[in-house]
């Protein structure tokens, strides 16, 4: 397809010149280092952490691209995927003027980046089974239609979107199309990563805090174009990921085989959990889901949220949300936390 990332750039970010940082201008790990003003006599902790950690994070990037399939230079590393929600917000979207297009119910984060940058927001709901409409949303975007958001795995719902809607919108679309797969490794849908080389209007969303369980660390990978991705690189903070956040991520990642240990394990526990909670008669619908939680519709469901906060279980209350009238967001938990939950739950319900 044909696509001007330039055309949908704000004028002066791409006029911009970007801040250079001590280590941009020597990459080196050998010398006397009297470039940064950092602190030579060490760290008040037991650690040395009174160097800069490296602006790019390329020794990380080497070891996700491994496992991503995709090139260093594709990847963007931000703290949390919020991040690379605001950049994508302050370099494609003119206060004021520019739109972006979200489907609730879906992540909360679009709509408070979109209110924080001042950035119009049009909606379309997804469908009662939560489903894109491809159609609808085509015609709510125009010509200052800037990006789209498709969360997949849905957040709160937690089905996976149709394949086929998605690429149909990302030949279609004008402007950004971004998928954010917080939740891809629960589910059996291929990663949009293996569409990059076709869209260079896509930017694919991925995180460690879900699967990986580095939620405290705050680590979210954005892939995409390099063109897309130098943007990033452009307008980011020099030094958005701490050193030991990098170096911590470095040694884990090299243990994948905990990690897909850790994804059966939920899984297993999200079958055990919808098999028990369909045993409860008051529970009227468990939505299907490709995430590490459940979508339950329960009567009095806010009635039912305060009354297992008393018992000390805490779920998400989604109640109010479009789509979701009296349902809560149950994470996945251990087999002894979703037995307490069960138990909770026969109680404050019986």
């Amino acid at each position: 397809m044909s696509f001007d990332l330039n055309s949908l750039l704000r004028a002066h970010i791409l006029r911009l010149q970007p801040y250079t940082s001590a280590r941009d201008e020597y990459t080196g790990k050998e010398g006397v280092f009297l470039d940064a003003n950092e602190n030579p006599f060490g760290s008040i902790t037991s650690e040395d952490f009174n160097r800069y950690p490296d602006p790019y994070q390329s020794a990380l990037k080497e070891e996700i691209s491994k496992i991503k399939g995709v090139r260093p230079s594709q990847i963007f590393l931000g703290n949390g995927s919020d991040e690379a929600i605001d950049l994508l917000y302050r370099a494609f979207c003119n206060p004021g003027k520019d739109n972006v297009i979200l489907l609730p119910p879906t992540y909360g984060m679009y709509e408070v980046s979109a209110h924080i940058n001042d950035v119009e927001i049009r909606k379309v709901s997804l469908t009662t089974d939560f489903q894109l409409q491809p159609q609808k949303i085509l015609e709510a975007a125009d010509a200052n239609s800037k990006i789209l958001f498709i969360c997949s795995p849905n957040n709160p719902s937690g089905n996976k979107m149709k394949r086929a809607d998605i690429l149909f919108l990302l030949e279609k679309f004008p402007g950004l199309v971004v998928v954010d797969e917080a939740y891809i490794d629960f589910s059996d849908e291929p990663s949009f990563t293996t569409e990059l080389s076709r869209f260079p209007n896509l930017l694919v969303m991925q995180t460690f805090s879900k699967a990986w369980g580095l939620a405290s660390l705050r680590l979210g990978m954005a892939f995409g174009s390099e063109d897309l991705i130098r943007i990033l690189n452009k307008i980011k903070p020099p030094y958005n990921i701490s050193g030991l956040t990098q170096e911590t991520v470095l040694s884990a990642i090299k243990d994948k085989a905990k990690v897909d240990r850790m994804i059966r394990d939920i899984l297993s526990e999200r079958d055990f959990l919808h098999e028990e909670l369909e045993k409860f008669p008051f529970v009227q619908k468990i939505h299907p889901s490709h995430a590490n939680f459940l979508l339950v519709q329960i009567p009095n469901a806010n009635r039912v949220y305060d009354d297992l906060i008393e018992e000390k279980v805490i779920v998400r209350n989604r109640a109010k949300v479009l789509l979701c009238v009296d349902c809560l967001r149950i994470t996945v938990g251990t087999r002894e936390e979703n037995k307490a939950l069960l138990k909770a739950l026969s109680k404050v319900c019986s």
